[in-house]
This record gives C-alpha cells, sequence and structure tokens, in this order.
C-alpha cells in the first residue's frame, strides 16, 4: 500500500496566469520494522492541470463531439487520462510533468517531490452554474509495478480578472544590480508581479466612487430617485445603495431590492423550447432585501457580495452577468395617506382602508463584480 498526499502551499484559490506550487509527498505507510519484502516498488508518476467542461443537456444544445479524433486507447488502464471517469469533457489541459520514475519506498520512508505550473490564462473562471459548470482539478497520476494507473484529484478554484489575458511579463524588469551570489527565483518574481498587476488594476477599478443617480417611474408618474456610488465591485464587499421617495408624486407602498447573477446561453446553443428545452436564462438571488415604504421619505440598503461567488465572464457557450432587481408596489389612489388624522373634534376609532388598488413594476441595474485574491 502506498499513501500520496498532496499539499497546496497557497490555498486552492488561483488567478489565471498565476503559478500553482504543489508538494507530492509519497510513503510506504508499514512501520519500520517490518520485512524488507514489505518495500513498495512504483513505476512512476506525473501530474497536470485540466478543466472539466459540463452543460446541461436540457439548457445547452452542443453539436456532436469529433469522432475522427477519439482518444489514445480510452479504455487502456496503463494510459493516463486526468479525466478518466468524470463527467462532460476536458476542454483544457496543461502538458502533464513527470514526478519520478523507478521509486522503491522502504517501510516507513516517504519522499517529497516539488510540482510547479502555470494556470492558462485563455481558460473560464471556476463555474458551477445551471446550464454550465467549468470545474479545475490538479490530477496526480500514480502506477505501482504490474497495476493500473491511480488518480489523486485535488479541486482548484480559478478566477479570471478581466484584461490580464493580454498582459506579459517584462523580460527586461532588472533595474537594481544583481548579485552573483543570490539565487533568484524567477518563478515567485513573475507570480509576484502579477499579483501586484492584478491588485492595481482591481483597486483602480472599485475604489472609484462617483454619485449615479436614477429616477425611478412608472406609467402614472415619478416613483422616486435611486442613487449608488458606483457599478464596479470586489468580492466580499456590499452593495450600498439609497432610495429617495420623497421627491415621488406616486405613493410607493413597498419595493424589494435583489443581488442576482443572470446566467445566459449564447444564442446558437440555445436549446429551443418547443423540443423539450428548458430556459436559456437563469437568475440566482444572492442576497435580499424588503422594506415597507409608505410615508417614508429616504431610505437605503446594503446587499454583501458573497466571496464564494463566481465574477462576471463570457464565453463562447455563456456569459455571467451581475445585476440588482427591483420590485416595487404603488398605489393607484393619487395623495394616498394611510394615516390618522392629527387633530380631532372628539374621540374617535380609526382603522386604515382594508383595500388598496396597487400596481407592480420592475426594474433592473447592471452592476459588475470582480475577483479578488
Amino acid at each position: 500500500m502506498i499513501e500520496v498526499v498532496a499539499e497546496l502551499s497557497r490555498g486552492p484559490v488561483f488567478l489565471a496566469g498565476e503559478a500553482l506550487e504543489c508538494v507530492v509527498t509519497v510513503t510506504n505507510p508499514l512501520p519500520p520494522t517490518a520485512t524488507s519484502a514489505s518495500s513498495e516498488a512504483l513505476a512512476w508518476a506525473s501530474a497536470q492541470i485540466h478543466c472539466q467542461f459540463h452543460a446541461s443537456e436540457s439548457r445547452v444544445a452542443l453539436p456532436p463531439p469529433d469522432s475522427s479524433q477519439p482518444d489514445v486507447q480510452p479504455e487502456s488502464q496503463t494510459v493516463l487520462l486526468p479525466h478518466r471517469g468524470e463527467r462532460g469533457q476536458c476542454i483544457l489541459s496543461t502538458p502533464p510533468k513527470i514526478l519520478f520514475c523507478d521509486l522503491r519506498l522502504d517501510p516507513g520512508e516517504s519522499k517529497s517531490y516539488s510540482y510547479s505550473e502555470v494556470l492558462p490564462v485563455e481558460g473560464p473562471p471556476s463555474f458551477r452554474g445551471q446550464s454550465v459548470k467549468y470545474v479545475y482539478k490538479l490530477t496526480i497520476g500514480c502506477q505501482r509495478v504490474n497495476s493500473p494507473i491511480t488518480l489523486l484529484r485535488v479541486p482548484l478554484r480559478v478566477l479570471v480578472l478581466t484584461g490580464l489575458q493580454d498582459v506579459r511579463f517584462p523580460q527586461d524588469e532588472a533595474v537594481a544590480p544583481s548579485s552573483p551570489f543570490l539565487e533568484e527565483d524567477e518563478g515567485g518574481k513573475k507570480d509576484s508581479w502579477l499579483t501586484e498587476l492584478a491588485g492595481e488594476r482591481l483597486m483602480a477599478a472599485t475604489s472609484c466612487r462617483s454619485l449615479h443617480l436614477y429616477n425611478i417611474s412608472d406609467g402614472r408618474g415619478k416613483v422616486g430617485t435611486f442613487g449608488i456610488f458606483k457599478s464596479v465591485y470586489r468580492l466580499g464587499e456590499d452593495v450600498v445603495g439609497t432610495l429617495n421617495l420623497g421627491e415621488g408624486t406616486v405613493a410607493c407602498l413597498q419595493f424589494s431590492v435583489s443581488l442576482q447573477t443572470e446566467e445566459r446561453v449564447q444564442p446558437e446553443y440555445q436549446r429551443r423550447r418547443g423540443a423539450g428545452g428548458a430556459p436559456s436564462v437563469s437568475h440566482i438571488t444572492h442576497a435580499r432585501h424588503q422594506e415597507s415604504c409608505l410615508h417614508t421619505t429616504r431610505t437605503s440598503f446594503s446587499l454583501p457580495i458573497p466571496l464564494s461567488s463566481t465574477p462576471g465572464f463570457c464565453t463562447a457557450i455563456v456569459s455571467l452577468k451581475w445585476r440588482l432587481h427591483f420590485e416595487f408596489v404603488t398605489s393607484r389612489e393619487p395623495g394616498l395617506v394611510l394615516l390618522p388624522p392629527v387633530e380631532q373634534p372628539e374621540p374617535a376609532t380609526w382603522t386604515g382602508p382594508e383595500q388598496v388598488p396597487v400596481d407592480t413594476f420592475s426594474w433592473d441595474l447592471p452592476i459588475k463584480a470582480w475577483g479578488c485574491l
């Protein structure tokens, strides 16, 4: 028996273009007092990163797979296929790297090997939606002598920051004199440079504040004014907005605002509804605020963006966008007042109306949510 442990030095969350570093430890768990006949021989071990794509058959109409290029020996147990046994198709993979060959471990002995690979920038982000799923994994394959391949899969979360796909690491960046007696880590230098660039670009995009005002009206007049200070946010931030109802000519009885993501299948991959297909657009609510606001002049709300959510992105098959979805309940009666009179000549019992004719309408405001590390 062989025990294989994979340890990610920086955790499972990465930015596309960053270098993943993993330490793979192979151990013979038998006690050292066991006989030499208990030694384990391993033929080889390798590692690679791949992205698995899966689509809902009721929502997405994918073209038939290309049968002219079948997998190499798909049924063979001696060929390393990182996506063997998984649903969907592998749309992205890095070249496999050999960790070791012809390894023999005595009882209680263990050896560690380092694996490093740059996550491709051209891939989609990690996403589990209603229509499609993009799942990244680090797969480590290991084979004992005269035995089938055993796979160890480590799930990863990959974030894609808009604009970094076209960035190239500068080759002639050394300005300060370098010491020939110090070993420079070019991989760590590049990884640090990319992280700093992503942080600067993210901060520049999300720190700009400017008040944006939107007049909200229905078919009978103005309901109020909505104000928001920015439209680009980071995961984990709060979306803060204000609603001014004092200037409206139509009484608003209640409103609700939801922080939602809209997952939309591209037109060329949409399955027709007449053929039993599900809707090509789905919405997920991440946070919601509801308030009764009759006789309210001004109010505000705060909706947190979950850290576990996926930033907006677009691929050839699906797009994901963020939005604020408002729903308003307004009165049909102009100048509606549901408060008792301030001054009454004699004691009396006041009761509000049992029924109020109302109208409802909705409004969507697009926003952007970017990933952060």
